[in-house]
């Protein structure tokens, strides 16, 4: 699947949301009704054209978001992104103090 396109890749997975709501005996309908969007949106998803919203009330609807670490496992951060979210620690501003006995502006 390395080798695909994003629109080969959206259409299998598609194609994958059939089968597993074949395998449960379900039709288009009854998933629609279960995952709260209309029949049509179901058929779209089917064929690839889904939102992420949408494709996740599906899957909750097929019983398939236990299968959501394996299409993408949870991420660590890695050393090097957890260093650019600390940022750069404060620092003293440079500049020579002023003495007490300098003149202030007058405003």
């Amino acid at each position: 699947m390395s080798n695909m396109t994003a629109s080969a890749f959206a259409e299998e997975i598609g194609v994958r949301l059939k089968q597993a709501r074949l395998n449960r005996d379900l039709t288009q309908s009854e998933v629609a009704v279960l995952s709260g969007v209309a029949r049509k949106t179901v058929l779209n998803a089917e064929k690839g054209k889904v939102q992420l919203e949408i494709l996740i009330a599906i899957m909750m609807a097929l019983d398939l978001t236990d299968q959501i670490d394996r299409f993408l496992p949870k991420q660590e951060i890695s050393p090097l992104q957890l260093a650019k979210l600390q940022g750069k620690k404060r620092q003293r501003a440079s500049g020579q103090r002023r003495d007490a006995d300098e003149e202030t502006p007058e405003w």
